[in-house]
Parts: C-alpha cells; sequence; structure tokens
C-alpha cells in the first residue's frame, strides 16, 4: 500500500503533549464512566497494563514525535507489544484507512489497510462494519470485554480472541485510522487500558484531542488485585 508520509507540521511541541496528555487523562477518566451498561457474567476482569507501567510507555513513545507519522507506527507497536504481550495482549497494530476505497460514511463503507503490528499476520483489508470500523467512523474508543457480545458485527482474524480495545489516531487533525489490541482472554481490557494507551498515542503526536468511549461490558465482573 502507499501511504502519504511528508512532513507534518502539526507534531505537538513536548510541552504542548504533556498538556494535552493531563487534560485527555482527565477527560478519559469522565467519559469510560459514562460507557455502555454491562451485560450478564461472572468472569474477572484484571486490565492488561498498570499506572505505571503506562508512564513508562508515554515517556518513551514521545521519543518518536521525530519521525514522520507513518514511521512511529511499526516502533509503537514494538513498544507496546513487549510491555503488554506478556500480560495478556494477543496481538496488537494500527490500521489506516484506505485512501484507494471510496469512503461512505452513512454507509458504512470503506476500507482499512494494516500499517503496523505484532506479532502475527492480520486480516488486511478490512470493512468498516467491525470494531475497527467502529472507532474510525465514530472517532470513538471502542471496549469490547467479550467480542461474543458483537455478534456479526465481529471481524474474526483469530478465533481465540475473546476481547478487544480499539482508539482512534489523528494525522494533521483527522482521523487517519485505528489502534487495534486484542487479547485471548474475556475481559483483558479496562478503563485503566483505555486511559493508559490514549495517554501513550498523544505523547507519540497520533491523538490530538479526547475520544468518547463506548464500551460493551460484561455485568458482576471483579476487578482482579
Amino acid at each position: 500500500m502507499t501511504m502519504d508520509s511528508g512532513p507534518d507540521s502539526n507534531t505537538p511541541s513536548c510541552s504542548a503533549t504533556n498538556e494535552t496528555t493531563r487534560n485527555v487523562h482527565e477527560a478519559v477518566h469522565e467519559a469510560v464512566h459514562e460507557a455502555s451498561p454491562p451485560h450478564a457474567t461472572g468472569v474477572t476482569r484484571r486490565g492488561c497494563g498498570d499506572e505505571a507501567l503506562y508512564r513508562n510507555l508515554t515517556v518513551l513513545a514521545g521519543r518518536l514525535l521525530n519521525r514522520e507519522p507513518l514511521d512511529r507506527l511499526q516502533p509503537l507497536s514494538d513498544l507496546l507489544w513487549d510491555a503488554l504481550g506478556p500480560r495478556g495482549v494477543s496481538w496488537i497494530g494500527f490500521y489506516l484507512i484506505d485512501p484507494a476505497a471510496p469512503l461512505d460514511r452513512a454507509r458504512r463503507e470503506g476500507s482499512m489497510l494494516l500499517a503496523a503490528r505484532r506479532d502475527k499476520p492480520a486480516c488486511s483489508p478490512i470493512g468498516l462494519h467491525g470494531v475497527c470500523g467502529q472507532g474510525f467512523l465514530e472517532e470513538a474508543a471502542r471496549l469490547v470485554e467479550d467480542v461474543g457480545l458483537l455478534g456479526p458485527s465481529y471481524i474474526a482474524c483469530d478465533p481465540r480472541d475473546r476481547s478487544e480495545l480499539v482508539l482512534p489516531i489523528y494525522r494533521a487533525g483527522a482521523c487517519w485510522g485505528v489502534l487495534d489490541a486484542d487479547s485471548h482472554e474475556v475481559a483483558c481490557f479496562t478503563d485503566l487500558d483505555v486511559v493508559g494507551m490514549t495517554q501513550v498515542l498523544v505523547a507519540a503526536g497520533l491523538l490530538d484531542r479526547t475520544p468518547s468511549v463506548r464500551a460493551d461490558r460484561l455485568q458482576n465482573t471483579a476487578i482482579s488485585l
């Protein structure tokens, strides 16, 4: 695929990035509590990352700002995989909107191409009817504690995946694609992961606003401490 990787005049300064990170952190904390109501179950919600881990990842992600946006995606995938793979993430990567495919937001028609990933191949291209497409079209974080709740709208690249987290990414002020993370565990991702990965994307210059959060939650999920 061919992606524009020309100079990005909208790359934030370090001070601007730090201020945006603080603002996003506060706003996402508010948004996650307004997400979708839960469905009945009895599994444990544990989270992949923790605050200390995401603080470290945010610092490391900020070191990628001297690269073009497209060139940040694979090293950021590597960074997140190395940190979160041992904690339950089964796959992580970036999908970008396909500039060669007609885009009709009203009909949810269009496609996305895989731009970077760890640690195995994945579907590409994909349509916009799945969780990645929803995250792109709605420009929202999508937290799915059990992909079984999604029915036919779920795109199963790996049939073992049970939970998913998607966040939009931006370039030059426009939604450019999404970060997609999967896990073989039910309810692997939590609100803390939404906040943490949002901060990482802000630090990497790939997110310049606070995304709303739409979640498909399981009911009676205990928090693992």
